[in-house]
């Protein structure tokens, strides 16, 4: 049976057309990816899969038996075959003469480097034992949804049974490393007909005699499990029934908007985080229930649930009968303050001598009735990855809670896992953050060549990046591009014409939900128009000086609204030109639009500066690669000025300046990273020409 709106059923993907010719690491592969594509199956980096082949050893020319498994820190869903980590059976053996109890279980880990096949530089995740003493070809470890809801339940092991009979067993809790691995086997050899055990409020073991053989039992053993929670939750009201009333979609979006930069200045003390919004309909069906904060404070159950969200979520004091947003956050800073006291609390109470210091004691998850669900984390796949985790505990919350009572893990062995020196020891190999990390920019021209290129550089630094124009075509076209070398979680796009002041506002508050905030405005939406005075229209004037200085007020107005909001200060960058300093013929609604610009920036400097906010300006000339100002009328008025043509303006352009040097759209956004970027933090109010020197541009 296919998925469908009334049934949960998975869909077995196997594709018997297949090729004959694929090696077991290849069907393998296959089989890990066609798993980790449904997040019901597993979510991301969670669990993990294996195959035990026979491969020449490279030294002896013998074969022997060789473990591929899931390396450290993979997905099962986007793995790679160097994904695998490969290891010597016989010395995955030969470690159990070496073990010493459980106490001393993590010192294992240690040992599996000594282990390695072939030089595979792939690092092996503690998870390595339990597949390496399953006596089985192939096995499976996933945290299928179903799966968790019957492990979490207060009547676990009685559900199991009912469930499945004696087909699959069940293992009491116990934190995943060497010991868990050597119960594992003996479960097998004392069970050998069993397909697979559910570990308490953890997760799935199945096994099988070949790739396809071990994929179709897990498939088939979580349906199970769907199809008996179907049958006997359909009459239940999940969570209690409901409380709230949701509010319609784009008022949730708003709400949503003013609430995530308020948390996000609240939690960006030590590093800025970057915030996602779901609202789906599992998370609604939750936030309006009457038991949603009863079984928030239960915490989460299977150890990578919290481990992405923490052990609880904070719950937003929010009445969407009401939509008292501003009183909401009136109450929002006592409410983090209180979480993080909380947590504190909780780090004192279960600390060992050797625990690593306190991390970050702010919520991951923020819970908001009527609205949705809010996660920050240290970047923007981080926080949906941990959504998307919240949203596997609602669904195991929902089904244990249908047919028994969830119960989430004792808090010292939560504590014990999130604090376990061999995760603490995965966080110090974390590679530096980029200069940009966690920051959140806002470029308005951003099909341009100036904006994209400008784009380009702060999404190489880490940044996500929300691309405004009026450009339907171009800005989808500069977007798709981004995305394809930086990936669909860091880049946004959203129409927005800079002179309408709702469509400005919009654009922020659609920026604030899709990122949490805001850290960088770059202005550089423009026009270029040129005509002596006297055959300046009035129409023509206005239209200058709406977008070149009415617009760049309205997106700097809608800034500071956001950057105080945060309390984090900001960096605003205005993209002018040589001609706001230095006059040029035929072109004075341009030149003084762009005077206006520079004259503003240096207001908003000053108005700014208390809060943090720097304002700067980089003022351009003669920019013609990629440029949709020199395009059409502009460029054609610009060479009859000067009585030459297109390549004849860019040799007169370069000629002119002192450096006889063409100006790129990559030079501009340089300096636009400059001013972004912590190296100018004691920098506002200033202009960098990147003219390739133009003495009338020198500033006095």
């Amino acid at each position: 049976m296919l998925n469908s709106p009334e049934s949960q059923i998975l869909e077995n993907r196997w594709d018997d057309a297949i090729p004959d010719g694929w090696s077991e690491p290849e069907l393998l592969l296959y089989r890990s990816n066609i798993l980790g594509l449904d997040r019901r199956v597993t979510n991301y980096g969670g669990g993990n899969t294996s195959a035990k082949i026979q491969e020449r050893d490279p030294l002896t020319g013998e074969d022997v038996e060789v473990l591929w498994v899931k390396g450290s820190g993979g997905d099962i869903g986007s793995m790679n075959l160097d994904g695998f980590a490969t290891l010597y059976m016989d010395r995955l053996h030969a470690l159990k003469a070496l073990y010493r109890g459980v106490e001393h279980e993590d010192e294992m880990v240690g040992y599996l480097p000594h282990c390695t096949f072939n030089l595979n530089p792939r690092a092996a995740s503690i998870d390595t034992p339990l597949h390496a003493y399953v006596p089985r070809t192939h096995v499976d470890h996933v945290h299928a949804d179903a799966i968790i809801a019957v492990a979490a339940s207060k009547d676990s092991q009685a559900l199991t049974a009912e469930i499945f009979g004696d087909s699959v067993g069940w293992l009491p809790w116990k934190r995943p490393g060497y010991e868990l691995g050597l119960w594992l086997e003996r479960f097998c050899l004392h069970n050998p007909d069993a397909i697979g055990v559910v570990l308490e409020s953890h997760g799935l073991f199945t096994w099988g005699d070949t790739s396809k053989g071990c994929y179709e039992t897990t498939i088939g053993v979580i349906n199970d499990a769907v199809a008996w929670l179907e049958e006997r939750t359909a009459a239940v009201p999940a969570f209690g029934g409901v409380r709230h009333k949701g509010l319609p979609c784009g008022e949730r979006r708003k709400v949503a908007a003013k609430l995530m930069p308020a948390i996000r200045g609240a939690v960006s003390a030590n590093q800025h985080m970057v915030g996602h919004f779901a609202d789906s309909e599992d998370v609604l069906e939750f936030v309006n229930s009457r038991d949603m904060e009863s079984l928030a404070a239960l915490g989460t159950s299977c150890p990578d649930h919290f481990l992405r969200t923490k052990v609880r979520p904070l719950v937003v004091e929010f009445d969407p009968s009401k939509a008292n947003v501003d009183e909401a956050l009136e109450f929002l800073p006592g409410r983090i303050a209180a979480y993080r006291e909380d947590y504190v609390a909780y780090y004192e109470r279960c600390k060992r001598a050797e625990s690593p210091a306190l991390r970050d004691p702010n919520a991951v998850v923020y819970l908001v009735p009527g609205i949705g669900m809010i996660t920050f984390a240290k970047d923007k796949a981080t926080a949906r990855i941990s959504g998307e985790f919240y949203v596997n505990a609602i669904n195991v919350k929902r089904g244990a809670c249908a047919v028994s009572s969830y119960r989430g893990l004792p808090e010292q062995e939560a504590f014990d896992i999130e604090y376990w020196l061999l995760e603490e020891a995965k966080l110090q190999r974390m590679p530096k953050p980029k200069s940009l990390a966690g920051r959140i920019a806002l470029v308005t021209g951003g099909a341009g060549g100036i904006g994209s290129a400008t784009a380009e550089r702060y999404l190489a630094e880490g940044a996500c990046v929300m691309l405004a124009d009026i450009d339907s075509e171009g800005l989808a076209s500069t977007c798709d591009a981004l995305v394809q070398r930086h990936g669909e979680d860091v880049v946004r796009a959203v129409l927005m014409d800079v002179t309408d002041e709702d469509s400005v506002a919009k654009a922020f508050d659609e920026t604030a939900a899709e990122f949490g905030g805001l850290d960088i405005l770059v202005s550089s939406a423009g026009i270029a128009t040129s005509a002596s005075v006297e055959d300046t229209s009035l129409a023509l004037w206005n239209r200058n000086m709406e977008i070149l200085s009415t617009g760049y007020f309205l997106a700097g107005r809608e800034a500071f609204k956001v950057l105080r909001a945060q309390g984090l200060g900001g960096s605003i960058v205005f993209v002018a030109s040589k001609n706001g300093l230095a006059a040029s013929p035929n072109a004075s609604a341009y030149c003084a639009a762009k005077a206006s610009e520079i004259h503003l920036a240096r207001c908003l400097a000053l108005e700014g500066a208390e809060a943090g906010i720097r304002v700067n300006v980089v003022n351009p000339d003669a920019v013609l690669q990629d440029s949709r100002i020199w395009e059409g009328e502009w460029l054609e008025q610009r060479a009859a000025t000067y009585g030459t043509d297109r390549a004849g303006l860019e040799e007169m352009y370069r000629n002119r300046s002192m450096l006889k040097r063409s100006v790129l759209p990559a030079d501009i956004a340089e300096a636009c990273y400059f001013f972004a970027a912590d190296r100018s933090a004691k920098s506002t109010g200033n202009i960098l020409n990147v003219d390739a020197g133009n003495v009338q541009a020198f500033t006095r």
